[in-house]
């Protein structure tokens, strides 16, 4: 069956195209194949050891941090500073602002939320700003906004006739109204956040003890993670994020990139960084490097939580995926030159900035997922000519999948299936950090992340439609083709090494080309109802 299916060419060119195009693959192939793909494995092991490491000193820390229990933000006297607040009756006043867009079914959660957060009234102005170019929704946000005003909270509505800036744009525009001038603090949520009615007295505090701190950041709680299996494997990822990340970055250099949500800033430190800019789309982490440069210090604390939705639906897990992707190779690329040269942080700080934050985990971290594990790996299979050693192959990506897993006991047994999905996420991934370091098409491209709210609730409960959408309007919307091309590579190279390799790593290349197809033909996450 073999010398049918791979049968070796005779001497001289051969005239049918199947021969061809086997002459030509044996003509290139140790001239040029083998060469580049050695090249390939060298540059691949060497970011992969980069970030192997990476993975490793971030465990340490974290390790070190639980065993000595000492989180940074369990050094404040946060019980002294309420009791010190409620007995001087000093309450800063605070800004809460919440931007959206066209956000039909979350509006109502986020505005209800905030407007019932356990801070006295005349201390508090809720801003809602609303770039909805929907009519309808519009009057429906500024109706709900009337709702709470009517309630006695300080609401404010604000609608733009434009969408400079995006959501930069509006955090922007809505520091620059006149009654902000009184206000020391913002929270930030977006329109699916919900914070519970004690949010500000668990991080107002620790601004009013540290007049350096310039972020108390919170952790996110996802109400849907159940939903499908595409929210359970999210769910892995972002709690590595939020337990490994952000407790590592405010333990040790008092940093992080801001989450764009679920945060309060010292608005003094957000004018001294130069205030919101529009020139990525991570304008969190723009203004989070710019501040942390002028010398201002961040806590995560991660106790506090604010619940919120994730993307059930692949369309919008892609877009999402691909402005926080997109937008920190791009920043890298605008901000390199500004942190080498900042005086005003150690240099060890900035060699951290430069490295660890942004070239590892931001670009080094998606390249090698995809790469290494998705094309160079594979294509070993079909020239061993090229060795590659298990050290690099297995046991490293091993180690640092167990890494990233472990922050979510109660998936572990999906630790498989989440490295299938990750690296069919890592081709796009990986693309967006092409576009922002090249500054290509779609570097500045802004897509809201959609969310259901209770759609899906009122799906289950309604009523089968009998309409049926043309055939062709879902092989559009749901069949995505560069994940079948890729889940096709990976399943010729699965198929080559059944027949000719001497090990078993066919059932890995298997198992990668289904998710591959799965993802492709659209055969995951939740279908929005029409």
């Amino acid at each position: 069956m073999k010398s049918l299916i791979f049968e070796e060419p005779e001497g001289g060119i051969p005239g049918y195209a199947s021969s061809s195009l086997r002459y030509a693959w044996q003509s290139i192939r140790a001239p040029v194949i083998i060469p580049l793909l050695k090249l390939a494995v060298i540059i691949c092991s060497i970011m992969s050891v980069m970030l192997f490491l990476e993975r490793v000193g971030m465990t340490a820390v974290i390790l070190v941090v639980k065993v000595l229990r000492k989180k940074k933000y369990t050094k404040y006297k946060l019980d002294a500073m309420k009791q010190n607040i409620e007995r001087n009756k000093r309450y800063p006043m605070v800004l809460i602002q919440i931007p959206m867009y066209n956000e039909k079914e979350v509006y109502k959660l986020s505005i209800g939320a905030v407007c019932g957060l356990s801070w006295p009234t005349d201390r508090l102005v809720v801003q809602v700003l609303d770039d909805s170019t929907n009519p309808v929704l519009r009057e429906l946000v500024e109706l709900e906004c009337d709702k709470w005003i009517q309630k006695g909270v300080n609401v404010k509505y604000v609608n733009r006739k434009n969408r400079n800036g995006y959501k930069a744009g509006a955090l922007k525009e809505g520091l620059e109204k006149e009654y902000v001038e009184d206000c020391e603090f913002v929270a930030i949520f977006d329109a699916d956040f919900q914070p519970e009615p004690d949010f500000l007295w668990k991080t107002i505090p620790y601004l009013l003890e540290n007049p350096k701190l310039g972020l108390v950041q919170a952790r996110w709680k996802f109400v849907n993670s159940e939903e499908c299996m595409m929210t359970r494997l999210q769910e892995m990822s972002l709690d590595y994020h939020f337990s490994v990340e952000q407790e590592v970055g405010s333990s040790t250099y008092s940093f992080f990139g801001f989450n764009g949500t679920a945060g309060v800033w010292r608005i003094e430190a957000i004018k001294d960084a130069g205030g919101w800019k529009d020139r990525t789309t991570v304008e969190d982490m723009d203004l989070a490097v710019r501040a942390s440069l002028k010398g201002w210090e961040f806590v995560f604390v991660g106790d506090v939580t604010v619940k919120n939705e994730l993307p059930s639906t692949f369309k919008a897990y892609r877009f999402q995926q691909h402005r926080w992707s997109c937008g920190p190779a791009n920043l890298l690329k605008k901000m390199t030159k500004e942190i080498l040269y900042c005086k005003r942080v150690s240099l060890l700080k900035r060699l951290h900035l430069i490295y660890a934050f942004f070239f590892v985990r931001k670009v080094v971290a998606h390249w090698v997922t995809f790469f290494f594990y998705c094309i160079v790996i594979p294509a070993c299979v079909i020239v061993p000519e090229v060795h590659l050693k298990k050290q690099i192959a297995i046991y490293i990506p091993a180690t640092i999948t167990i890494l990233n897993a472990i922050s979510t006991p109660r998936s572990m047994h999906l630790l498989v299936l989440w490295i299938l999905f990750e690296n069919v996420m890592s081709l796009h991934r990986t693309k967006a950090a092409i576009i922002g370091l090249l500054e290509a098409n779609r570097v500045n491209e802004w897509v809201v992340t959609e969310k259901l709210g209770n759609v899906m609730k009122q799906r289950n409960n309604a009523r089968p439609s009998t309409s049926r959408s043309p055939w062709f309007r879902y092989i559009i919307n749901r069949i995505h083709p560069l994940e079948i091309i890729v889940g096709m590579y990976m399943l010729h190279c699965a198929i080559y090494d059944l027949l000719f390799g001497h090990d078993h790593f066919f059932i890995y290349l298997l198992l990668q080309a289904g998710a591959f197809f799965t993802m492709g033909f659209g055969i995951v996450g939740t279908i929005v109802p029409n």
